[in-house]
């Protein structure tokens, strides 16, 4: 089969497309015809060898996945060849960014049916993200408030939808650029970060800060005051610390997304139900998969990009 990996840890360079062996599913796994892999910013931290994943080498990149059921390894009876699935992959492991690619049968769930199979790799660690960091972390209910800092990205669009959804206000910064995408996903007041003080824009203070931006450390500790007494600050930027207020109850946690085959279900339930979009923005073969490794090397990727094999 065709695939894209890298044998040693480094700069784009190091990612080859050529031929590999097929995987076979061992004893709990399942083996899957991709239909489409998703492109994260920790593919390239573990590419780069500064994200702290224990992989082995080489190793196929992409953990987010979608395609169907190709062949059944010893002891699964929840899905069954043909079945069309998605998967937040263990990262640790090979991923999509293959022909074809096994995995645990509990990473994966039926994939959504309103929307097509190659577009719902784009789903499944995204959305966990915003779901964990809202209500697992953030332990956010009906009737609360939310203050999303950054929430023009991906993860912060579904945070949006899963919040309203959920009762809460949702207030959120956004750029110019993503403004209209921020209040199409639903946000209740949108702040324009580049030319308002967000303390002078939040009106009173909320249940929870959700910072998803790689805002400098001293801004991030001044927006703690944002917070009622006994809140919480939950932020996705693992390099640096998540501040608290120890002193109001404000407790600070940082999001390292989970598997969770229950809550993924829930969630592609909610796709099909129309209560949650999946953003797709770009879509390329998986020969150009490298290219876009070089990319991101020199910046951000706008958007979220899935990779057809």
């Amino acid at each position: 089969m065709k695939a894209v990996r890298f044998h040693e840890v480094g700069g784009p360079e190091v990612l080859h497309y050529g031929d590999v062996e097929q995987p076979t599913p061992a004893a709990g796994q399942v083996r899957v015809r991709v239909a489409a892999s998703a492109y994260n910013a920790a593919d390239n931290g573990m590419r780069a060898g500064f994200l702290p994943i224990p992989i082995v080498l080489p190793h196929i990149p992409g953990y987010d996945v979608s395609g169907t059921v190709d062949a059944l390894g010893e002891g699964v009876d929840d899905l069954a060849v043909g079945d069309d699935v998605i998967g937040f992959l263990p990262m640790e492991h090979d991923g999509g960014a293959a022909e074809y690619v096994t995995a645990p049968a509990q990473a994966l769930v039926h994939a959504p049916t309103t929307v097509s199979l190659d577009d719902a790799a784009a789903l499944p660690s995204v959305a966990l993200t915003a779901w964990q960091a809202l209500f697992d972390d953030g332990q956010l209910t009906s009737g609360q408030s939310v203050l999303i800092v950054g929430a023009g990205g991906v993860v912060g669009k579904y945070a949006i939808q899963l919040a309203k959804r959920a009762g809460v206000h949702v207030i959120a910064t956004a750029s110019p650029r993503s403004i209209d995408a921020v209040r199409a996903a639903g946000a209740d007041h949108i702040i324009d970060h580049t030319n308002t003080a967000l303390l002078d824009a939040v009106d009173g203070q909320v249940d929870v800060l959700l910072n998803l931006a790689p805002i400098e450390p001293e801004q991030f500790a001044t927006l703690v005051t944002a917070v009622r007494d006994g809140g919480a600050v939950v932020s996705t930027t693992a390099f640096m610390a998540t501040p608290d207020d120890k002193a109001r109850n404000v407790r600070a946690a940082t999001v390292f997304v989970q598997p969770n085959r229950t809550r993924l279900t829930e969630i592609v339930s909610l796709v099909d139900a129309g209560a949650l979009t999946i953003e797709v923005t770009r879509r390329i073969p998986l020969t150009e998969l490298p290219a876009l490794h070089n990319e991101a090397a020199g910046g951000r990727i706008a958007g979220k990009v899935i990779v057809l094999p």
